[in-house]
């Protein structure tokens, strides 16, 4: 009796081991894209004019803190905002202390509007031109020394 209720408990704790093993990469994929995922930015003949190695914030607690408090951030990285639905909630710069490009992007991947070098720890409201699903938060000059421009195509 004893084995079995031995076995039975292994097999139960493998199957809960298993689940969450599940559930943890589930929740790592933020909605599909991991972080240290490239995004790559595209001119109209669809050559790759950028791409930058993002990190992904795509929960309410991830959006709120976006890029607080880093004292820098590479040339090549960035942060991907993921939102469930289309948004027109403005960005600030509150407690940012670097300045950031923000880069507004529809729900077809195409640049919407870009704020250029957003002044840092400053809570200016910064609106899109119209509504967006993503946001890409890059070192503040770096859309115009790119050529990155409203209407271009993002892969990710």
């Amino acid at each position: 009796m004893r084995k079995s209720k031995r076995g039975i408990f292994l097999k139960i704790t493998k199957s809960f081991l298993a689940l969450l093993f599940l559930i943890n990469n589930l929740n790592a994929c933020g909605n599909g894209i991991q972080n240290g995922k490239t995004i790559n930015i595209l001119d109209a003949q669809e050559k790759v004019i950028a791409h930058f190695e993002v990190e992904i914030a795509d929960s309410p607690q991830e959006i709120s803190q976006g890029l607080m408090y880093r004292q820098e951030l590479d040339q090549d990285r960035g942060m991907l905002f993921i939102f469930n639905e289309l948004n027109e909630t403005p960005f600030w710069m509150k407690n940012t202390l670097i300045p950031l490009d923000i880069i507004f992007i529809g729900a077809d991947k195409k640049i919407i509007s870009i704020i250029q070098s957003a002044t840092p720890q400053t809570t200016t409201p910064r609106y899109a031109e119209a509504p967006y699903l993503y946001v890409l938060e890059i070192n503040g000059g770096l859309s115009q020394e790119l050529g990155i421009s409203p209407g271009q195509q993002l892969e990710f």
